[in-house]
């Protein structure tokens, strides 16, 4: 037997840092993540480098911020950066690593470090792969048929899933994470991958957990005053119309699903935790939560990620020892220090007693040292934003227009209102503006000229049709051959 810990990270994708009971969300249910915060430490203001799918996992699994692994866009064809991943980095010291779920990496087969990947890559078989999950439900007599419900893997549309429960991805990731944990060596230490699809759309739920969510008790989006004019910026209002079709029902509808697909993931957590205690290894295993960016789900009436507000920047994170080095962790605490998702890759490694890789641009968490600012961006196009946050206030800047967007987080939490031009904030734009410039890269830095932010033209955002529906799919049995077309259509819009 080894005497060294295990390592779970539990990673979701979409899912807010602050919807969790334990946050104090007023309606969302989640239980089992609320008992492991009291076990542990949630961290409150984990800011993602670049709130987009492909990027925030590239940075998880490498500890390599945006700038230095290539992608702040959504480069669905880049391969990984040629360093150790963390997997690699467990491997390298004596741990067996294994992977279930979504990974979003390419080529979809790449494993990137792990001994063994289960995949569930959401049916992207323009790449010519048939990932683990589609051949599980062949092989339950469903081939080909999980986006029958109809539903967009980038649309908020919304209805009950319409397979047997035992065949909804979340329940089939807890499956193979049980059985890859049974099936371990028990001579040597494990380092296990759980990456659960949802709360992404589409939004999907078991009518279940639909149904513990009346629609009378979902809490409405908070909207800023900043976000009624009709002068937003480009990326803006792009966020804006992606949810301008739905009326006030339709919204309440989304959140519960959203909630619903929260509360599912929750619960099966609860599986994987009683797998472990049944195995023996409960206590000597670290458990990590977290996600790879969030959702605005209509906050500021925006929806999806891909913008650097709360909601979609702000990530959870909760992080729990085993039970003999529990003050390695502290219990029941909640730590307010700045957090990327490049940190989780040294702390984790930390907690093993195993030195980071060289590349490493991430910090342990297990210090107590605490970062000035942390930084994020997104895109480098017209919908490119920029943002600053020392925990206290923090920037936006969108360049398209050269706008700037302040806000006092100590007494303005939700970013209802922009200080920006407040006489009594010059000193604190000042502050961030000079942070936000020296971060600049690859032609960035084309927006500051002698010392000031001058930004690019302002350009209005005219929609067009969505005749993709979210990047829709359709019947996959036989199985869609390989084409040339992109992963995802973000917001349609006129060309110039």
């Amino acid at each position: 037997m080894t005497n060294r810990p295990n390592v779970l990270l539990i990673s979701t994708d979409q899912w807010p840092g602050y919807l969790l009971g334990a946050a104090g969300h007023p309606v969302v249910k989640t239980p089992t993540l609320d008992e492991l915060a009291r076990c542990g430490t949630r961290f409150t203001n984990l800011f993602q480098e670049c709130p987009v799918c492909i990027p925030a996992r590239r940075t998880l699994y490498t500890g390599l911020s945006p700038r230095s692994h290539g992608d702040r866009m959504y480069k669905d064809k880049l391969e990984m950066p040629e360093v150790p991943t963390m997997a690699q980095a467990f491997r390298d010291n004596g741990y067996q690593a294994a992977a279930v779920g979504k990974m979003h990496v390419y080529p979809q087969r790449n494993r990137i470090g792990f001994d063994d990947v289960i995949l569930d890559e959401e049916g992207r078989t323009m790449y010519g792969v048939t990932d683990d999950y589609e051949i599980f439900l062949g092989d339950q007599g469903y081939p080909g048929k999980q986006f029958m419900h109809g539903m967009s893997n980038n649309d908020y549309v919304n209805r009950p899933w319409h397979l047997p429960e035992h065949c909804h991805p979340t329940n089939w990731a807890t499956q193979q994470m049980t059985r890859t944990i049974k099936r371990r060596d028990p001579t040597r230490p494990s380092f296990w991958f759980c990456s659960y699809r949802h709360p992404h759309p589409p939004l999907t739920p078991l009518a279940e957990y639909l149904e513990m969510y009346p629609r009378e008790e979902i809490d409405a989006p908070l909207k800023g005053e900043w976000a009624a004019g009709s002068d937003l910026p480009h990326a803006v209002a792009a966020a804006v119309y992606r949810g301008s079709k739905h009326d006030e029902k339709a919204i309440v509808d989304i959140r519960r699903a959203f909630y619903a697909l929260c509360t599912h993931i929750d619960h099966q957590i609860r599986v994987l935790m009683g797998t472990l205690r049944e195995e023996g290894i409960l206590d000597d295993t670290i458990i990590c939560f977290t996600s790879d960016h969030g959702d605005m789900l209509g906050r500021h009436n925006m929806w999806a990620k891909r913008i650097l507000y709360g909601p979609a920047v702000k990530s959870p994170l909760i992080l729990v020892g085993t039970r003999n080095a529990a003050n390695r962790i502290a219990e029941a605490a909640v730590d307010d220090r700045l957090v990327g998702w490049r940190d989780i890759m040294p702390t984790l490694l930390d907690l093993c007693d195993i030195e980071p890789p060289a590349h490493c641009e991430g910090e342990s968490l297990l210090g107590k040292s605490r970062r000035e600012y942390l930084y994020s961006e997104v895109a480098d196009d017209v919908h490119a934003s920029r943002m600053v946050t020392d925990g206290a206030y923090k920037l936006i800047y969108y360049p398209v227009g050269n706008v700037s967007q302040l806000f006092n987080l100590k007494d303005d939490p939700n970013e209802l209102k922009n200080v920006a031009s407040d006489p009594g904030m010059r000193d604190v734009l000042s502050r961030m503006q000079r942070w936000l410039a020296q971060e600049l890269y690859d032609g960035d830095e084309a927006w500051v000229r002698n010392g000031e932010f001058v930004g690019l033209p302002a350009k209005p955002f005219e929609p067009a049709g969505n005749r993709t529906l979210g990047a829709q799919r359709g019947d996959h049995w036989p199985s869609a051959p390989i084409v040339d077309i992109p992963q995802i259509e973000w917001v349609p819009e006129k060309k110039s």
